[in-house]
């Protein structure tokens, strides 16, 4: 842990804030930073986790359960997300005792100011993109204060108050709170349509990724990738004067010129062109995208002064983010791998990137053409079943075999007529091979019958289908 930094560095409102929803992913790492400087930090959750005991290992109350006594009368603030409800207990305790009540966002922003804030925007690979730089920057010696959206494989946490110049924030478009935000460097890897409970068009998109970007502070830089959507973001944004434009990808004259990515099993070998000079490192993740994101870290760094041959070495020592195609384990000659992707682009991405790692895996141990790719999908919201049910089932054609379980609904009530039964039809329709399973705790069975030597499970989707992971790998070791 940090030293505690002077307490004038502790915005007077988050002197003793209160977080509903302290154990989430953005919150928590929130509430981290505020008591890594020497905040009073409390909070409740709906349950007990690691992330309340590491909360509470930094001097934080972590209170289970929601309560309106959970409240202490003297806090200075109550921090909540968007998904946080109206009649939340604690948030209407908060409003008798006229104790103001900050979004996440705007108490983020907070923490950054003073600091070189690197923003890192997108439809997908926020987190991943976020990680690297924080893992590199680490690895560089330059401490960097840093927010993300997920735990690092190597610090294994999602946020650190650090004593350097540089703020690496993950920035979420989903509530369009990343509007918060003034970096000094923005990166905006992709833009989508995504979010359908509120966002209605690309039109809606692109206004709220315009208002993100309008936000850069003046001499600042906006990097984007090479995805269709960041680029149209780029050409409505080109007017402005005081902002550099960066662009990165695999189409040569790109500012961060992509020139190769050779994999290797589950890592690949990444050649970068910046200004001119060559950069090759290795990237410890599979597939296309995680080099793109990559090459969007290296861009963005060297915008803050960092020596990009420094740098692109020290982006070698990222070794992965939870949930981001994280390796869970290997029983029976099966390797079991756990990814985030919820939206069909994201899926498709993993997919391929499982695919080309299932095919060198097959070739380097010789399991020949029987290796095979499993998927257990989890749906994420029922609104992005409805809009987007027919492209996640596509993506699922590319897996030799899918097991298909039931929307998790996280903060949305169900929609009439709205199950994975959309996805599935879809799947069958494009040549997949699905089973739908309604019993979450019988897949662990379901997969341990299907899977051979060799073969890659991948457990995917943003919802509790995580914690299937070690229970796969427990019957497969019977």
């Amino acid at each position: 842990m940090a030293p505690a930094i002077p307490a004038a560095a502790v915005p007077a409102a988050m002197e003793r804030p209160h977080f509903i929803g302290i154990g989430g992913a953005g919150m928590s790492g929130i509430a981290k930073i505020l008591a890594q400087r020497g905040a009073k930090v409390a909070g409740s959750d709906a349950k007990d986790s690691a992330t309340a005991q590491a909360l509470r290992a930094l001097g934080a109350t972590v209170h289970i359960g929601h309560a309106a006594h959970h409240l202490a009368d003297d806090a200075t603030a109550v921090v909540v997300s968007s998904a946080i409800r109206a009649d939340n207990p604690e948030l209407a305790r908060a409003a008798e005792l006229s104790i103001p009540v900050v979004h996440r966002s705007d108490a983020l922003a907070s923490l950054m100011d003073g600091l070189r804030a690197i923003a890192v925007a997108g439809t997908h690979g926020k987190t991943t993109t976020t990680s690297m730089l924080a893992v590199a920057l680490t690895e560089l010696g330059l401490d960097p204060s840093y927010a993300i959206g997920g735990d690092l494989a190597g610090p294994g946490t999602n946020a650190h108050h650090g004593e350097g110049q540089v703020f690496v924030a993950e920035a979420d478009e989903s509530d369009r709170s990343f509007q918060k935000y003034d970096p000094e460097v923005a990166i905006v890897l992709n833009v989508e349509l995504d979010h359908h409970a509120n966002y209605a068009s690309m039109d809606e998109i692109y206004e709220s990724f315009q208002a993100f970007v309008a936000k850069i502070r003046p001499g600042g830089t906006l990097v984007v990738g090479e995805h269709s959507g960041a680029r149209e973001l780029a050409a409505r944004v080109a007017g402005r004067a005081d902002l550099t434009v960066i662009t990165v990808g695999e189409t040569e004259g790109s500012d961060a010129w992509i020139r190769s990515i050779t994999p290797h099993g589950m890592t690949s070998a990444v050649t970068v062109v910046l200004d001119g000079v060559e950069h090759t490192f290795t990237v410890s993740v599979p597939g296309r995208h995680y080099a793109h994101n990559a090459a969007a870290a290296l861009a963005a760094g060297a915008r803050v002064g960092i020596d990009p041959a420094a740098l692109a070495q020290a982006l070698t020592a990222y070794t992965g983010v939870g949930r981001r195609l994280q390796l869970k384990g290997e029983a029976a000659g099966v390797q079991v791998i756990d990814s985030y992707a919820h939206h069909p682009t994201e899926m498709t991405a993993d997919l391929e990137a499982m695919r080309g790692a299932a095919a060198g895996t097959s070739h380097a141990e010789g399991h020949g053409a029987g290796s095979r790719l499993l998927v257990v999908f989890q749906p994420h919201l029922f609104s992005r079943t409805q809009e987007l049910g027919k492209e996640m089932g596509d993506a699922l054609a590319l897996a030799d075999a899918s097991v298909v379980l039931d929307i998790y609904p996280a903060r949305e009530d169900p929609i009439p007529g709205i199950t994975s039964d959309l996805i599935i039809t879809a799947a069958r329709a494009a040549g997949a091979d699905v089973t739908a399973v309604h019993d979450k705790g019988a897949v662990p069975d379901v997969i341990a019958g299907m899977a051979k030597p060799g073969d890659l499970v991948l457990t995917m989707g943003a919802g509790d289908v995580t914690d299937l992971g070690p229970q796969i790998l427990a019957h497969l070791s019977k």
